[in-house]
């Protein structure tokens, strides 16, 4: 009976503390790393939607690379230790990109998440 009630204690113990970690994470969202790039050296904000969603709206400061081309950010960021910010419309795509650009060596990538969550100014 002992055990049992040890084995419940302990699995209610991780189910809250994988709640917590994944509110965490959540929790620093896009606004905040906007915020962060602007305190960061030599860091890029890339946003990896399509050309024409870019036109339609982008975080003052981002450059385009679309996701089925974010291999081509070697043309513009040279340096593999260069922060880079990654967001999309809501964070998968970003979320692809990041994974991408870590396998191609790139050392200090954040997926920051979606500009739907976004509260800042947009540019056209």
């Amino acid at each position: 009976m002992t055990g049992k009630i040890i084995v419940i204690i302990f699995t209610i113990v991780f189910a809250v503390a994988g709640v917590m970690f994944i509110t965490q994470k959540k929790s620093a969202d896009i606004n905040g790393y906007v915020e962060e790039i602007k305190t960061v050296k030599d860091a890029f904000l890339v946003d990896v939607r399509t050309p024409e969603e870019y036109a339609a709206g982008h975080i003052p400061g981002s450059i385009n690379i679309p996701l089925d081309r974010i291999l081509d950010i070697k043309n513009v960021v040279s340096d593999k230790n260069n922060p880079l910010y990654v967001y999309c419309r809501s964070g998968r795509r970003s979320s692809q990109a990041a994974s991408a650009l870590e396998k191609a060596g790139y050392t200090r990538v954040v997926n920051i998440g979606g500009i739907m969550d976004y509260k800042g100014r947009i540019e056209y």
